[in-house]
Order: structure tokens, then C-alpha cells, then sequence
């Protein structure tokens, strides 16, 4: 059985995507699934993360992968081989690695802000992924609790033809503290908000995604 391959890509810096792909981690590996994170971009954020989550005693159990240029595909497919769910936190410039990550993927998910800058920075991104052929999710995160963008940030990506998750991600503190402890949202407070909006989304991928093959 091969694992399923969730690339997380955006050009733009600052959108979210470790931030994003270390939520997910934690929020399946707390459903029983083995997980596996490849972190290829050069800041090393989500390694630094992990490093501060190896002294969480009861953390759930992550594997993770820090490598970069031609190793790229094959840390992902060794990976693949040994767990149920792979998440890949690509780069937002290095234009080889980020096509390597979305090659490899089965589904490429595209954190995005509301803000134009955002929307137009996607465009790059999901243009990537049709030519490498692959299925592209944007995830609307950090978004305000109230008012209508949420819907206005759907109808200009529809005007693209990309999905749009249901779930939404909002501007919320407990996302960045759980970090700074190690852990995820679903370990600091899986019944918040926060909690809530991320099991939602992980809950919503992994149907994309289909069973594992």
C-alpha cells in the first residue's frame, strides 16, 4: 500500500504553509494514521518545529524528512512506502524543488490570505500544478470572523475554475501558540475554534484524497 501525497505550495511567502502542514500532521497522526512530513524549504521552519516537539512527552509520533534539490523525490518516496499520509512543505521560490513537490503529489494544497497579493500569487501556483497535471485545493486561511470575504475570495477563485475547501482556517492566536509548544492544534486545544476549523479541513482532505491504494 502506497501512502497518500498532500503537497503544501504557494509562491508567495507568509501565506501559511508550514503552519498549515504542521496542523495536518499532528491532526491525522492523532487519528491513528502514520504520518510523514518532508520539509524542503530552506528556512527549515517545520524542522525547527519538530525539534521543539521532541520534548513533548506525549506527542503523537511524526516522522520527518529535511532535504532539498534532486533528493527531493526519492525522500518522498521512501517515506511513502513506510507511512499512510505524506505532507510535503514545499518552497515559495525554488522553482525545481516546488515542481518536484507538486509531481509528487495527489493532491496540492494552496493556503491563501485575503488579499490580493494572495489571489494573484495562487495563479502562479495553480498553474504549476495543472501542468504537472495535478488536482489543486485552496484553503482559504486566516480569514476575519465576520463579514462577507470568505465568500468574495470563493467567487474571484471560481472565476479561475479552482476548488475551494469548505473548511476555512480563521485568523486565530491558538494556531501560532500551539506551534511554539511542539505541538499541533488537535494536542493544544482540539475543542476550540481553531480545534475545530482544522479537523474539519483535515477530515475534508482526507476525502478528497479517496482510501489509499
Amino acid at each position: 500500500m502506497t501512502a497518500r501525497i498532500v503537497t503544501v505550495a504557494q509562491q508567495k511567502g507568509g501565506a501559511g504553509k508550514t503552519t498549515l502542514a504542521a496542523h495536518l500532521a499532528v491532526a491525522w497522526a492523532g487519528e491513528g494514521h502514520k504520518v510523514g512530513v518532508v520539509d524542503i524549504d530552506p528556512q527549515a521552519s517545520l524542522t525547527k518545529w519538530f525539534a521543539e516537539r521532541a520534548r513533548v512527552k506525549d506527542a503523537v509520533p511524526i516522522e520527518l524528512r529535511c532535504v532539498g534539490g534532486w533528493r527531493v523525490q526519492s525522500e518522498v518516496e521512501k517515506l511513502a512506502r513506510i507511512v499512510d499520509l505524506v505532507i510535503v512543505d514545499s518552497p515559495p521560490h525554488a522553482e525545481t524543488e516546488s515542481k518536484i513537490a507538486v509531481r509528487s503529489a495527489d493532491l496540492v494544497l494552496v493556503p491563501a490570505q485575503p488579499s490580493p497579493m494572495d489571489l494573484w500569487a495562487t495563479k502562479t501556483t495553480l498553474d504549476l500544478a495543472k501542468a504537472e497535471k495535478r488536482p489543486a485545493l485552496v484553503i482559504l486561511n486566516r480569514m476575519p470572523a465576520r463579514g462577507k470575504l470568505a465568500d468574495q475570495m470563493r467567487a474571484k477563485y471560481a472565476e479561475l475554475g479552482v476548488p475551494v475547501a469548505e473548511a476555512v482556517l480563521g485568523s486565530r492566536v491558538a494556531f501560532a501558540a500551539s506551534l511554539l509548544e511542539g505541538r499541533g492544534i488537535a494536542e493544544h486545544g482540539p475543542s476550540s475554534a481553531a480545534g475545530q476549523e482544522m479537523a474539519a479541513l483535515a477530515a475534508e482532505i482526507l476525502n478528497r484524497l479517496g482510501p489509499a491504494q
